[in-house]
């Protein structure tokens, strides 16, 4: 089974997070950030990767640095589970609805990060979740787990679908990347033999 706890001490935080990329989509996850738990939650259910996440941050302050260690530690967790990446699909990308908003993604689980973010708010807050905040967590998660990965939202009018739709969009693109490829069970997936480094 391909799996990997991280755990994550900082002055500002101390996170635990644990990945199943063979999972069923179960998921156990306390941020102290109720949106954030949530949008977790729904990557965990859509992407079949089992998640655990603990997180207790400085939210006396503010949402940032739990948002962003949170990032980091999930992302962590997703490439140590993943390891040399042998086997896997590698590309993965999707499309989702919900209601007015339409958000697609396409990620390479070619451990060269990198991250395309093209999701504008309308309103600065969701809940007490800073709406500035999503691109952080998607920077920390894309540079942990060693994903390029491309995020837009279409078009849509509510914040929170907009968001939504992101997270979901992000765990049908991961589900297909990590994905063992059944012709190519033993192969890396590059001509180089190895997944990193440049081009």
């Amino acid at each position: 089974m391909r799996q990997a706890t991280v755990e994550r001490k900082t002055k500002e935080t101390r996170i635990t997070a644990t990945v199943n990329l063979d999972g069923t989509g179960t998921y156990d996850v306390s941020t102290g950030i109720g949106f954030l738990d949530h949008m977790l939650e729904q990557l965990s259910r859509h992407s079949l990767i089992d998640i655990t996440v603990k997180a207790d941050g400085d939210l006396h302050i503010d949402y940032h640095h739990t948002t962003e260690d949170s990032g980091i530690a999930l992302g962590e967790a997703v490439t140590r589970a993943l390891g040399d990446r042998r086997g896997i699909t590698r590309y993965g990308s999707a499309i989702i609805p919900m209601d007015e908003t339409c958000t697609r993604v396409s990620l390479d689980a070619s451990n060269r990060p990198y991250l395309v973010w093209k999701v504008h708010f309308t309103r600065d807050k969701l809940g007490t979740m800073d709406t500035e905040l999503f691109k952080e967590w998607f920077q920390a998660f894309a540079q942990a787990a060693g994903l390029t990965l491309h995020v837009e939202n279409m078009y849509g009018e509510n914040n929170h679908h907009i968001v939504e739709s992101c997270f979901k969009a992000l765990a049908r693109a991961l589900r297909q990347a990590v994905t063992i490829d059944p012709r190519a069970e033993a192969a890396v997936p590059s001509t180089k033999g190895v997944l990193g480094g440049t081009l």
